[in-house]
């Protein structure tokens, strides 16, 4: 008879759970897990592979621990003042949350979300043994300073996590919200901003807010606008001290030379990187025109993604999808679906298919 987890002395607590995983099937148009679609730009890619050729010649030896020339290189890129004392990173943003929670979470320790949101903040704090705490947003989505702070005070979260623009809604999240957040606890308060370089231009991100505030932490990630999202490498900016308490339960040199070498040298090329944002941007925006013209309600979004409401059986239009070669996300919101915004190519495919959906599964109205 086979072994299955229920016969081994797992924690208890990791009982009956289910590993994260969105479907990963291979199809021809693949919009389901918010990727950059756009591949890396050929000098880009070639400058990248010429640096991991410099790191393998001496790949025998451990790598730099404190990966001093990516931080600076990172502080370098985010600017507002930072120096490479303030900047983290890890193999993606989910290892620089896990760490976060390693070091200020735990057993006995509770962690505030804001549901629907990236559903591994939860996964991770459960992981780490940290309980997880889910308050109310307002409506379409969005979390006033109001409602914050009075899930802050009825909970008295020891952490307290934040998404802007938010995952899986796209939704913006107001500046005064996180001032308010900060000013109500004694916690550490993080604020994800995997998708800050989608937002607005012009638009201050919650780094502004760091001078001052040594428990505001702002992850970022290089998965998204730096199309890096096989490369794994995720970040923060915080308070030097909360990077002395990351030290304390990091893995020893657990970023690789040949990550460290990647990432730098994708830095390097910020400007052609992000050249790639605008178009995502316009296709984002492209789909929320198009979607609204077939009677479907795509919510506002700042992200490289479109969640968006009307459908009237997620499941049955999602299978539909995928019979046109197209995937999308199913995350289980009622009457929704999510959707990456891919390249010109990609969103037409997803438009066209997504038009043969509305006629055979017409749009139907849903409460805001």
């Amino acid at each position: 008879m086979a072994t299955t987890l229920e016969d081994l002395p797992i924690r208890d607590d990791l009982r009956g759970q289910s590993p994260y995983g969105a479907p990963q099937k291979h199809v021809r148009v693949q919009l389901n897990v918010n990727e950059n679609t756009h591949p890396v730009p050929q000098d880009v890619a070639e400058d990248i592979v010429a640096s991991i050729r410099q790191a393998l010649t001496t790949v025998n030896r451990y790598p730099d621990r404190e990966f001093t020339e990516l931080r600076e290189s990172l502080a370098g890129y985010l600017g507002h003042g930072l120096g490479a004392d303030s900047i983290w990173a890890a193999n993606g943003s989910n290892e620089v949350i896990q760490q976060l929670l390693q070091a200020f979470g735990g057993p006995g320790r509770s962690v505030l979300g804001f549901p629907p949101t990236y559903s591994m903040h939860s996964i991770i704090a459960s992981s780490t043994g940290s309980r997880w705490i889910a308050a109310e947003r307002d409506a379409e989505f969005r979390i006033s300073p109001e409602t914050a702070v009075a899930a802050v005070r009825e909970h008295q979260p020891d952490l307290v996590f934040l998404c802007g623009p938010n995952n899986p809604t796209g939704t913006p999240l107001d500046l005064a919200t996180i001032e308010a957040v900060y000013d109500a606890t004694e916690g550490i308060v993080m604020v994800d901003e995997a998708y800050a370089e989608f937002m607005p231009d012009g638009q201050p991100t919650a780094l502004t807010l760091l001078p001052g505030r040594p428990r505001l932490v702002v992850s970022r990630t290089m998965s998204k606008a730096f199309a890096f999202a096989g490369a794994r490498v995720g970040y923060l900016a915080a308070d030097p001290a909360v990077i002395d308490a990351l030290r304390l339960v990091r893995l020893p040199y657990h970023l690789s030379a040949l990550t460290q070498a990647a990432a730098v040298a994708a830095l390097r090329h910020a400007p052609e990187m992000l050249r790639m944002v605008d178009d995502i941007r316009g296709q984002r925006d492209r789909m929320v025109i198009e979607l609204r013209a077939m009677g479907y309600q795509p919510h506002e979004t700042w992200s490289n993604f479109v969640l968006f409401g009307g459908v009237a059986d997620p499941r049955a239009a999602f299978e539909s999808l995928l019979e046109r070669d197209v995937i999308v996300r199913d995350l289980g919101i009622p009457n929704h679906l999510r959707v990456s915004a891919g390249t010109a190519e990609e969103t037409t495919a997803f438009l066209d298919a997504m038009r043969e959906v509305a006629a055979e599964q017409p749009p139907v109205r849903v409460a805001a």
